[in-house]
């Protein structure tokens, strides 16, 4: 720890808070990037509302991303999310190369929310007890993601 920093929890508590917590946020940082590769390369009938919307769930996901890295660091510890820790670790399957049909992107988009939600409830989970602070911190991230989910799903015929 810092000279002059004041440790809100105990440092092994906060350690392994910060460790659920960058799990999720290597998630949060994998699925903006593919949000935006699939922005770019979708093509179909639902392009421009797809493009639109793709757009709105990134700026929801970088400020989730950046709200849980700022709570590793409260926490007292270094947030990572470099390419190379986010390749390794992310949850994520890679997105698919080339361009995406609106349907594909949908069905692709869909599922790496989906399991950023399910590592974001997990983490709920186990946060809970450990840190309460943390807890509501990632369910105000869930929520919004699930309603975007869900708007997604949607879509699908």
């Amino acid at each position: 720890m810092t000279q002059g920093f004041h440790p809100i929890l105990p440092a092994d508590e906060a350690g392994r808070v910060a460790a659920i917590i960058e799990r999720c946020n290597l998630d949060l940082v994998d699925l903006s990037l593919q949000l935006k590769q699939a922005h770019w390369n979708i093509r179909g009938m639902r392009f421009q509302s797809l493009h639109e919307q793709l757009d709105t769930i990134v700026a929801q996901v970088r400020l989730a991303s950046d709200e849980l890295a700022e709570r590793i660091v409260t926490l007292g510890l270094p947030a990572d999310g470099s390419a190379a820790v986010v390749a390794r670790e992310s949850r994520l399957e890679p997105l698919p190369g080339g361009f995406l049909t609106d349907t594909r992107v949908v069905e692709v988009v869909s599922k790496a929310l989906f399991v950023t939600i399910d590592g974001l409830r997990e983490a709920i989970g186990s946060t809970a007890e450990l840190d309460p602070v943390s807890e509501d911190l990632l369910i105000a991230i869930c929520g919004p993601l699930e309603k975007q989910l869900w708007q997604l799903q949607s879509q699908q015929l």
